[in-house]
């Protein structure tokens, strides 16, 4: 009798890799999706999104128009991309400029920790006592229709999420033995944080960039849909359900389609840092 009979079935190999939860594929489907709208824009359709025909104002989807057109006549699908543009590249870039700093700056609080801990943390509670959204106001308040303040504001309430997160996790990774052995190795800052840390804090910087991107874009609809955000004529969704709204009665399709695009990008962000499962 062979090792393997007596021993009974020999055990399944583990997977090295977690398996992807249908609803977090689901989210980077999308995600992917409104990526490649968003570059295209509205050369995807072919159509000015800034072209007016009041003849042909609030008419249902045709052939010529996929998603009908507005109260001016302007092509609704055109407008939506153009939309998806400025409120993703706005997102993506506030990500990118919170995210950076705050990581830094926790890493070094981290590392350093006395009164650069101090002094790091003591301003990083000073911006966070102002709420995010007073703080965009101000900075729309002193440019008005200007897409830098939002993107200012935003990237300046962000980041202290980033920081408070990545020092705390720094704190806990760089009291490990590991971290003290590689210290009397010799090894480099860089290599120590490298090797050690980005492995601890990377999954959750990648949590808080998604939910980031998901508040940055909700922040310029809402803030467009009060007209305090960017200014018409410019496609931006939350301007085009103020520019709507009178008419959803007449025609509610019309308001219903930035409406949807909005839910479905916060909904996409927030499913694609949904939990990893193990077999």
């Amino acid at each position: 009798m062979t090792d393997q009979t007596q021993t009974g079935a020999m055990p399944r190999p583990r997977r090295a890799w977690p398996r992807i939860r249908p609803a977090r594929g689901l989210g980077f489907t999308l995600l992917a999706l409104l990526a490649l709208c968003a570059v295209a824009g509205p050369d995807l359709v072919g159509q000015d999104p800034a072209k007016q025909s009041l003849l042909d104002a609030r008419q249902p989807p045709s052939a010529a128009n996929l998603l009908g057109t507005d109260h001016l006549g302007r092509d609704m699908a055109a407008r939506l991309l153009s939309g998806a543009q400025l409120s993703l590249s706005l997102a993506v870039l506030s990500v990118l400029t919170a995210g950076l700093p705050g990581t830094l700056l926790g890493i070094a609080a981290a590392w350093y920790g006395g009164w650069t801990d101090r002094l790091l943390t003591s301003f990083a509670d000073a911006v966070l006592a102002l709420p995010g959204l007073l703080l965009v106001l101000m900075l729309a308040a002193i440019s008005p229709g200007s897409w830098w303040a939002l993107y200012a504001g935003i990237s300046l309430t962000l980041w202290v999420e980033y920081f408070r997160y990545t020092r705390q996790r720094a704190r806990i990774v760089m009291a490990e033995p590991a971290v003290e052995a590689s210290r009397l190795l010799g090894l480099t800052p860089a290599l120590i944080i490298r090797r050690h840390l980005l492995p601890e804090i990377g999954p959750g910087l990648l949590t808080i960039a998604a939910f980031g991107a998901a508040t940055a874009v909700t922040a310029v609809a809402a803030l467009g849909f009060v007209s305090v955000g960017v200014r018409p004529p410019t496609a931006e969704w939350g301007v085009m359900m103020t520019e709507l709204l009178p008419y959803w009665r007449e025609a509610p399709f019309l308001i219903l389609q930035p409406v949807a695009c909005l839910v479905i990008t916060v909904l996409a962000l927030h499913l694609s840092v949904g939990g990893m499962r193990r077999p």
